[in-house]
């Protein structure tokens, strides 16, 4: 990587870039949906609360694309905060950062707290956290990195996104 060194991830913040490909990933829909089997209901750019903390319902009505952008900063704003405060003096690149907020995006503040990707960070193994993301690739329990499941609705995209992380994650990696 040159004569880049990490930061500590307290003093990063969510890429131009990051946060695109965050909105890229989860596609606008106006209207209410469930994404996949087992999920919450989602609006936008897969927001599943408003800011109230109120959770996204069926019958909501449709947004329009500027109001899901203003949904999905407020989500990732709050997902910030956790994530940078459950990796203390833990230093990384950009993109690792970026990855790495994504999952949180899509699994969970809860799902991160207690994945190797986060206990791998803490402990300084960065090649191993980046291969912790390819553990995530169940969903409703469904294999989603085994072709036969990819019928299923979303199953696919599952382990296809993983596998991009995945591979941006040991891009940086030295």
């Amino acid at each position: 990587m040159g004569n880049r060194s990490r930061v500590y991830a307290a003093a990063l913040s969510v890429s131009i870039a990051g946060f695109a490909t965050w909105m890229s990933s989860e596609h606008f829909r106006s209207a209410p949906y469930v994404p996949t089997k087992g999920d919450e209901v989602t609006i936008g750019y897969g927001s599943t609360h408003y800011e109230n903390g109120q959770k996204v319902k069926l019958t909501d009505k449709p947004i329009t694309e500027v109001r899901a952008q203003q949904l999905a900063r407020n989500l990732m704003s709050k997902d910030e905060i956790q994530f940078r405060k459950s990796i203390p003096n833990v230093k990384l690149y950009q993109e690792e950062y970026d990855v790495y907020l994504d999952f949180v995006g899509q699994y969970g503040i809860g799902n991160w707290r207690m994945s190797g990707m986060r206990r791998n960070l803490l402990e300084g193994r960065y090649v191993r956290a980046c291969d912790s993301l390819l553990k995530w690739k169940m969903q409703a329990g469904r294999d989603c990195s085994v072709s036969s499941n990819w019928g299923s609705h979303g199953c696919k995209g599952v382990w296809t996104r993983q596998l991009e992380r995945h591979k941006k994650c040991m891009s940086v990696q030295g």
